[in-house]
């Protein structure tokens, strides 16, 4: 600890592009709370760019050298350096540049408040777990939202077969299923029709997309369990692809299984005390609203 008694002494700084003029002023106040408490400065490319500090690091390199991670952007550039850090079991603060932001929850204006506090030791931990998917000697990839099968390249349904700890489940004609951690049941999951789950959960959400059969509905099983799903024969694996948080993509071959498993290392998030999940998906998601005339 330094003088302030922070544990946080060595602070990555990850940046979203700039595209509405908001991120240099904001960067520009954190790094004036880092330089009055004498705390290093670790930015990312982008923040480096900004701040004129040089090149920066990029993400796997900071995740080893720091103790804490910024995001400065939405929820997409959290969920990217999530999967970065989260082996190194680095904690993360979100500062939200972007629209809905359901986990970057601190507003540019209150950065330097809100960091201040925490780097006082004033926050509430929050831990979240990833999903990691595997085909064959492809991955595995990490996922703090979902991992997401579906067609690709063709209007037609789809068909595969799901299991559960090795147990069969059904066989499924539809668009595609979504497998959600509690984290992603506010996105893809959420516009599916999921349920919504709370943070704290050890559950999965498993949520079909536009299913042939209406009785296909969604099911929430338990974070330990682990999914099995392969495409059945009478549909080419080449219109078929695994997408992990919208981002990395996985193809499945004939005879392949796609496995989806509980990531063993959390995610953790530290919120400003106060922090109240249900104050956000009302915010969020317009509950309690009057209809506007």
């Amino acid at each position: 600890m330094n003088a302030y008694g922070t544990p946080f002494q060595r602070i990555a700084v990850v940046a979203k592009p700039d595209t509405a003029g908001q991120m240099q002023p904001t960067l520009q106040r954190l790094q004036n709370v880092l330089e009055q408490r004498q705390l290093t400065l670790l930015p990312d490319e982008r923040a480096a760019a900004m701040l004129g500090l040089g090149q920066g690091m990029p993400l796997p390199e900071l995740a080893a050298a720091c103790d804490l991670a910024v995001v400065v952007g939405g929820d997409g550039t959290l969920l990217h350096a999530a999967r970065q850090f989260v082996d190194h079991e680095v904690p993360l603060l979100g500062v939200n540049l972007g629209r809905l932001g359901f986990l970057v929850d601190i507003a540019p204006t209150e950065i330097a408040s809100c960091l201040s506090a925490v780097l006082d030791g004033e926050y509430t931990e929050d831990a979240r777990f990833l999903l990691s998917a595997t085909i064959g000697d492809q991955g595995p990839v990490l996922a703090f939202n979902d991992v997401v099968l579906h067609k690709w390249n063709i209007a037609r349904m789809i068909e595969f077969e799901t299991w559960i700890d090795g147990r069969f489940v059904y066989t499924q004609r539809s668009d595609g299923l979504i497998l959600s951690t509690p984290t992603g049941s506010t996105a893809y999951a959420l516009s599916g029709g999921g349920p919504l789950l709370a943070p704290s959960l050890d559950a999965i959400a498993i949520v079909p997309i536009c299913p042939h059969t209406l009785s296909n509905r969604p099911i929430v099983i338990h974070a330990d369990s682990k999914i099995e799903i392969s495409v059945t024969a009478s549909i080419d694996p080449n219109d078929v692809r695994i997408t992990c948080d919208g981002a990395a993509s996985l193809t499945i071959g004939n005879g392949d299984k796609l496995r989806v498993e509980r990531h063993p290392t959390p995610v953790h998030l530290l919120h400003p005390v106060g922090h109240d999940h249900f104050n956000v998906l009302r915010a969020k998601l317009g509950w309690g609203e009057h209809p506007k005339n």
